[in-house]
């Protein structure tokens, strides 16, 4: 094995950020830097590679405490905006999901439905400030003996709110197409007949773990941007799948890595905290999140140059395929292609349109390498990498 001709360490570019010398740098300026510089000399110029997404990311919810009552309850059903949350914690603990609707919502009885209102939209609505109607039920005990309990609370009357997303940030995601005769509606969104469309989601080169494909970088303890402020990288993600189909150059061709993320929801903000409302599907919460790669090696380096010409996925058919349970890919194309607006797809021209806004992830990007070149954040060495390929 070939000796990295460029070594450092977490501690040594952490000193760097520390004193202001540090060099950062995005990932779409990290694809100018190496190739003007190759890999090399790239890796001894740049010490940290910035990155985003900001996308609907259903796996996701919050912890919150609204503190005991007077009489105290042990809260076994909770309300926030009419939106159920899970009360089987603790007496006045919940998890609320974003993918969780508003009771009394008609569904897709009148389809499309529309879902207006959800978990999602309940968390942006705190993080904003906003007054929420809290509502919970109990069912009586000696030590807490309320059966009811309701108020109007904002984020600030809440004695802990945890944001914490079991599954973020997916390496690579499917291109979803509509083969039948009729408009379907997805989590991918609305997709027309006879392959009019295709939806795609993640931002691509500028996507977290496509620069660190087998996660030497990232792991449990990795300081990150979540939601607007400072959170982690709490464990791998459900469905964290290493054993993808991978190309030369490392990256999946399929969904692969995934990362749990930990943060606190009282300093996060609505602008990368936002609920979403899916027509004929439901309701979600698109995320802001945002990595620092630092570049130990010309290998990180190499991999944090990553175009998207150089990212495959796969395009799947959601109208029989995926519903049934069917693994069969219809072709594969690369984010170049799909970023253009246009495939070409079994001979035929389908225009693309993306879930995820590149825009916002070239933002975070932008804001975090700001924090980084401030001093305002330091690098978080992980405690233990995520399961790689290896493993």
């Amino acid at each position: 094995m070939k000796k990295n001709r460029v070594s450092k360490t977490f501690q040594e570019i952490n000193e760097k950020i520390r004193q202001g010398k540090a060099v950062v740098v995005t990932a779409e300026e990290m694809i100018d830097v190496v190739a003007r510089h190759g890999d090399v000399e790239a890796a001894r110029k740049v010490d940290v590679v910035t990155t985003g997404t900001f996308s609907p990311m259903c796996s996701s919810g919050a912890f919150l405490n609204f503190g005991h009552t007077s009489p105290r309850i042990r809260a076994s059903k909770v309300w926030l905006n009419d939106v159920p949350a899970y009360g089987g914690v603790a007496a006045v603990d919940c998890y609320l999901g974003v993918t969780e609707v508003v009771e009394e919502d008609p569904l897709n009885s009148v389809y499309p439905g529309e879902f207006n209102y959800g978990g999602g939209h309940v968390l942006q609505d705190l993080v904003a400030g906003n007054v929420i109607r809290l509502r919970a039920e109990g069912y009586g005990t000696d030590c807490y003996p309320a059966r009811r309990h309701e108020r109007n609370i904002t984020l600030q009357d809440l004695r802990d709110a945890i944001l914490f997303n079991p599954r973020n940030a997916y390496q690579n995601y499917n291109c979803a197409v509509n083969v039948s005769d009729k408009t379907i509606y997805t989590y991918m969104g609305m997709l027309r007949p006879r392959m009019a469309n295709a939806n795609y989601a993640t931002s691509a080169q500028l996507s977290p773990l496509f620069n660190d494909p087998y996660y030497k970088t990232i792991g449990i303890g990795t300081r990150i941007f979540l939601g607007g402020a400072q959170g982690f990288v709490a464990w791998p993600g459900t469905q964290h799948n290493p054993n993808a189909r991978r190309g030369k150059n490392g990256i999946p061709r399929e969904g692969a890595g995934t990362i749990a993320t930990i943060g606190n929801l009282k300093e996060m903000s609505p602008e990368w905290l936002t609920g979403a409302s899916i027509l004929g599907y439901g309701v979600s919460l698109y995320v802001g999140i945002g990595i620092p790669i630092p570049v130990l090696n010309e290998e990180m380096a190499r991999f944090t140059a990553v175009k998207d010409e150089d990212i495959f996925t796969q395009v799947f058919d959601y109208s029989m395929d995926y519903p049934k349970g069917v693994v069969k890919s219809l072709g594969e194309v690369s984010y170049g292609e799909l970023r253009s607006g246009t495939i070409m797809l079994n001979g035929q021209k389908v225009s693309t349109a993306p879930l995820s806004s590149y825009f916002k992830a070239r933002e975070i990007a932008n804001i975090l390498k700001e924090w980084i070149e401030k001093g305002d954040f330091l690098l978080g060495e992980p405690q233990q990498g995520l399961p790689s390929v290896s493993d």
